[in-house]
């Protein structure tokens, strides 16, 4: 008796490596991310002014934002492009990138400005004037028909940017305002021209390697399950060493981890 073995083979040709499409799909997040971020755009703006989140958007790093702040806070400010780098330090590919955006104010062209300490009352009347020509207002205690002065601020959009505040215990950074739902990006630069960050907020930053689910998600920009999540890792892995750390659990609103940091310690 005769048998045939018959071999069936398969017409597509598999290869040793499988595509994991979970993680496929977290890189694809993490490449999509770095494009927005990549595509940020600069408006012009007084680098006397810059604040630690928007040093971190132009590439400056800790240091660079730190030596101008120590410089700003002798009541002194930086004319021109030369005298950002010599402050700051930054890379002469970093001042080519960012410099071109530099907005000085007429007062400016005084160097001898930059050189001596500029009493109290005047430094704030040069902060109103690199805003514009009249008296700039704190954000924090901005109400609602001080917003509704905004072209395009009506008055549910005023109460929102409130309710917003209320529920953050302050804005930290102007910034903060492009995370209001429904407030465009042209009415941000209009407002933040008329209000800023004068007063900053009292609060107590939540310890991501102590608290409980319900106390981060108090925090505006995490939602409870995300909360969870943070909570489950830090059982499964141990106390957080960074808080970058936290863009490793999924569905962690990546996009906004320059804002949380703001609000949570280790």
């Amino acid at each position: 008796m005769v048998f045939y073995v018959v071999k069936y083979t398969s017409s597509k040709a598999e290869g040793n490596l499988s595509l994991d499409r979970d993680t496929q799909d977290k890189i694809d997040v993490l490449k999509q991310n770095s494009k927005q971020n990549d595509s940020i755009r600069i408006y012009p703006f007084n680098p006397n002014f810059i604040s630690d989140y928007k040093g971190y958007t132009l590439g400056m790093s800790v240091e660079e934002i730190d030596r101008l702040h120590a410089f700003r806070a002798q009541h002194k400010f930086v004319n021109n492009s030369e005298e950002f780098q010599k402050i700051t330090h930054v890379s002469d590919s970093l001042l080519k990138k960012i410099s071109p955006y530099f907005k000085f104010p007429e007062w400016a062209k005084n160097k001898s400005l930059s050189q001596k300490k500029i009493p109290n009352a005047t430094f704030q009347r040069e902060l109103d004037l690199q805003k514009g020509d009249f008296q700039v207002k704190d954000l924090n205690t901005a109400t609602a028909e001080d917003l509704k002065s905004i072209s395009g601020i009506v008055e549910k959009l005023a109460l929102r940017i409130i309710k917003f505040r209320n529920r953050l215990g302050g804005f930290i950074v102007d910034d903060q305002l492009y995370d209001v739902y429904g407030l465009e990006p042209d009415v941000v630069k209009r407002t933040i021209k008329r209000f800023t960050v004068l007063s900053q907020p009292q609060m107590e930053k939540i310890n991501v390697n102590s608290a409980s689910v319900e106390e981060i998600s108090k925090l505006i920009y995490l939602r409870y399950n995300i909360a969870t999540k943070i909570v489950e890792y830090r059982e499964v892995n141990g106390s957080f060493s960074s808080l970058d750390e936290l863009t490793k659990i999924e569905d962690f609103p990546i996009d906004k981890i320059h804002r949380i940091k703001l609000y949570l310690t280790l």
